[in-house]
């Protein structure tokens, strides 16, 4: 799993994580003006030992503006990487929360942004993140700040989009006596250790309006992978990808490394078809599987080698990267940096702890049915090996995923009051909840919807689907507060 891919699954509320002034018209009223800044909770580090009396500074943010006298309180559930503040003026939630007098608040997640419970990432560290002890941190919060803000009664909505999705869920399910209702979007709720059906999907949506277009991938990379055969071809494959540093194989996980890498700019494109992030700072969101396959199947461009090539120039030109790191050996490097101030701590290292000791959720190349190859479950496995230590095998890391599930359940949801809003194009929603499993446990299945789609603000561009199952979602969160 290289540096880019570890940020695929990935929440959609990091980015900048600064405080900022923000204006934000909703529903024609007057502009409301928010002063987003840091604010600071006092955090236990262990949950779970009752010994343990150390605590540690949790970053949050609050948006009280729309609050109105017993009306509910949202809270977004941060995720694998810094809490962005523009979520606390712009998003699906806030017209909710507009329309429902909520106050909003965001719990950024333990060990990501600037909430750091200890001194490093050391792995003696590390065993302090974990998804149980984030839920217990959203339980410690609530109860404290429900306190301390005088909330009383008033019932509490989370809401979180991918990962943090899975948690708006397990958090109602392990404290229903705190979370009223949650709306997970994007929720891989199933761990799995070998998650060879993301790119399956991606398949699948590359092929919705070009038929053709996994194929034309699919013989592109195989022409790479005979490249790779010689050396004598690595400086061609280093100019044609834009590589940082000069290629260099010297085993196979250099080889695979490179792979993985060069795939995942496509499986990204997917994963984040035709959204609307450019709120919080994203670049290149002009570049969709529509374009993508339309360069693909320009002859005029030279083989389907060149055409992949092309490709990935053009995603780098728009995100504004000058070129592509492919090192496994820098890869390493920098994932084993242990300081807060490191290259990876932005993320990086966090979660890909967290793959390796909760999720799996490995996105490898064993699958037929799809257009890549060359990075295997066992590619992955060792990633966690070589970054966290030789415990970390084959073994215990499946042992982890499979203790996940049956924590949490899995596809077996046995809860109540719960939205599960998934876009069919986006390659995760095969781990997600797809039909309802009860009257108030929700799932809406939106088509042509990417990751997290719903959670974004509206634009004449989105897929049919979105403004319905926000309306539906708006629903079914008024009859559960009976408003």
């Amino acid at each position: 799993m290289a540096c880019t891919q570890l940020l695929l699954l990935l929440t959609c509320l990091w980015l900048s994580g600064s405080h900022a002034f923000t204006h934000r018209r909703f529903g024609g009223k007057p502009e409301v003006l928010v002063m987003v800044q840091d604010r600071w909770f006092t955090q236990r580090l262990d949950h779970f030992d009752g010994a343990d009396t150390r605590v540690w500074q949790q970053r949050y943010f609050m948006n009280d503006s729309f609050t109105q006298s017993g009306g509910p309180v949202f809270l977004m559930i941060g995720g694998e990487g810094a809490a962005n503040p523009a979520w606390m003026t712009q998003g699906t939630w806030m017209m909710y929360a507009e329309k429902m007098g909520a106050l909003c608040l965001l719990l950024e997640h333990r060990f990501y942004g600037k909430s750091h419970p200890t001194k490093d990432m050391s792995v003696e560290n590390l065993r302090y993140l974990s998804s149980q002890q984030a839920l217990a941190d959203l339980a410690h919060f609530q109860t404290v700040m429900t306190e301390k803000l005088g909330l009383g009664n008033r019932k509490w909505i989370v809401f979180g989009g991918s990962y943090p999705g899975c948690l708006a869920a397990w958090y109602r399910i392990k404290y229903p006596h705190l979370a009223h209702a949650a709306v997970a979007s994007s929720a891989p709720v199933k761990a799995v250790l070998n998650f060879s059906e993301y790119l399956e999907v991606v398949q699948d949506s590359l092929s919705r309006n070009h038929s053709g277009c996994p194929e034309t991938i699919k013989i592109a990379f195989d022409t790479l992978l005979e490249l790779l055969d010689y050396k004598e071809n690595y400086i061609k494959i280093t100019k044609d990808f834009y590589l940082c540093e000069l290629l260099v194989i010297s085993s196979e996980m250099d080889r695979a490394f490179l792979l993985d890498t060069i795939s995942e700019y496509i499986m990204d494109i997917v994963q984040y078809n035709n959204d609307n992030r450019e709120f919080e700072g994203v670049k290149g969101g002009n570049k969709t599987i529509q374009v993508v396959c339309d360069i693909m199947s320009n002859e005029s461009i030279g083989s389907p080698y060149d055409r992949y090539a092309e490709v990935i120039r053009s995603i780098l030109k728009a995100r504004e990267e000058k070129c592509i790191e492919a090192s496994y050996h820098q890869f390493l490097q920098d994932m084993s940096d242990i300081r807060w101030e490191g290259s990876a701590s932005s993320g990086g290292r966090q979660w890909m702890y967290q793959t390796c000791t909760e999720f799996g959720y490995f996105q490898s190349s064993d699958s037929i049915s799809q257009p890549f190859s060359g990075f295997p479950l066992s590619y992955h496995v060792q990633q966690c090996t070589d970054v966290y230590g030789k415990g970390f095998t084959l073994p215990v890391v499946n042992g982890a995923v499979e203790q996940t599930n049956e924590n949490y359940g899995g596809l077996n949801v046995q809860s109540s009051r719960i939205i599960f809003p998934n876009g069919l194009i986006d390659p995760w929603h095969a781990l997600g909840i797809k039909m309802n499993l009860s009257s108030d446990l929700i799932a809406f299945p939106m088509q042509d919807a990417a990751h997290c789609a719903d959670m974004y603000p509206s634009r004449p561009e989105e897929p049919p689907a979105l403004p319905a199952v926000r309306g539906k979602i708006f629903e079914y969160l008024k009859e559960w507060l009976q408003l």
